[in-house]
């Protein structure tokens, strides 16, 4: 079955211009074309049709992946009361005690964290622990080779430091490539960047609609 999700803004990358109005046909697990709405619906009268607030870009790219789930604790919504609802890094992690207590919840929720953020792919460096990225390729996000993050700290945020959308993308849209999508409650660019992917209001990988936040 065709879909065709439409947002008030489609950034599709690859130097192309914004598209006003734009949408993405998806078959599948592919774009199947992309561009403004009008034309994609009189091309496709028969397709589901998604609307979508905001902006619509392809799925981001989380550099820090590996990082983030080894190094960082996401607390299930039962421990809010004690361990409040935000990562725990550091002393905090290390008072958690053995690893294997909270690991694999952890690792769980956090990816789920990062489709929240509109994230559809990570990088890997050659030798990153197997089952972790068994893990990551089961919660439907794809998985590049890189070398290993560099900076002061990780950051859940794909867009944190970016000047543009386009540098925290996984690849542009292309028709016939995977159907990695991100929607954002955000008017344009700037304010995307501004607001940051917290501001995901839904995410598709491989056509797949993986978190929808309203």
């Amino acid at each position: 079955m065709l879909t065709i999700h439409a947002a008030a803004l489609l950034l599709p990358g690859g130097g192309r211009a914004p598209v006003p109005g734009g949408a993405v046909a998806v078959r599948d697990a592919s774009v199947e074309a992309f561009g403004p709405y009008g034309e994609l619906a009189a091309a496709h009268p028969a397709a589901r049709v998604r609307r979508w607030p905001g902006v619509l870009t392809p799925g981001l790219l989380q550099r820090d992946a590996v990082r983030l789930l080894e190094e960082w604790y996401f607390p299930d919504p039962r421990e809010a009361d004690a361990l409040g609802t935000e990562p725990l890094t550091g002393a905090a992690l290390d008072a958690l005690g053995p690893e294997e207590t909270w690991r694999a919840g952890s690792v769980r929720r956090g990816l789920h964290r990062m489709l929240r953020h509109g994230t559809t792919a990570v990088t890997a460096a050659p030798g990153a622990p197997p089952a972790l990225l068994t893990a990551v390729r089961r919660s439907g996000l794809t998985v590049l080779t890189a070398s290993a993050s560099t900076g002061d700290g990780p950051r859940l945020d794909p867009l944190a430091g970016a000047g543009a959308v386009a540098e925290a993308t996984a690849a542009p849209l292309a028709a016939g490539g995977r159907a990695d999508l991100a929607v954002f409650d955000a008017p344009d660019e700037a304010a995307l960047l501004a607001a940051g992917a917290a501001s995901c209001v839904a995410t598709i990988a491989g056509g797949r609609l993986v978190y929808r936040g309203r």
